[in-house]
């Protein structure tokens, strides 16, 4: 079974993280689409708030689940039984930070990083560009996917 995992901190889960999900499904036989938990970190929802919406998003879709880890990518990629790691870019600076990370995952594990460029018309959208959007007042749905 080809397994992938799709992780990121997701507080908001955006547009843009769905159009990679639904861009790398194809690819694989399952895609977890890990929540990254970090206690340093102050989020706008909480971990189970954020796993319970991405998780209402794919309801219908057996291919994928969500869970919430709070360790390194590669230890969770490994109980996972996963592979590969899904990532997407926006940017040369996305690029030469996911590139860095890649390389350390794969020497560490062994376990391949695949890159997925944002869509042209989602380069922009960030989930600190919508936590900003929202401190200020601003409705925010056109930035999150249908159902979140």
């Amino acid at each position: 079974m080809k397994i992938g995992i799709f992780v990121g901190s997701f507080d908001p889960f955006t547009i843009g993280h769905d159009s990679i999900v639904r861009r790398a499904l194809p690819l694989f036989d399952k895609v977890v689409i890990g929540v990254g938990v970090n206690e340093r970190k102050k989020y706008m929802l909480s971990t189970e708030e954020r796993t319970e919406r991405i998780a209402r998003l794919y309801a219908d879709e057996p291919k994928i689940e969500v869970k919430a880890y709070s360790d390194l990518t590669i230890d969770f990629a490994r109980r996972e039984g996963a592979e590969y790691i899904i990532k997407g870019v926006r940017s040369v600076k996305d690029f030469e930070y996911e590139r860095e990370q890649a390389d350390i995952n794969r020497r560490l594990s062994r376990i391949e990083t695949i890159l997925f460029y944002a869509e042209p018309q989602l380069e922009s959208i960030s989930s600190s560009v919508v936590r900003e959007l929202k401190n200020f007042g601003r409705d925010i749905t056109e930035f999150l996917p249908k159902g979140y």
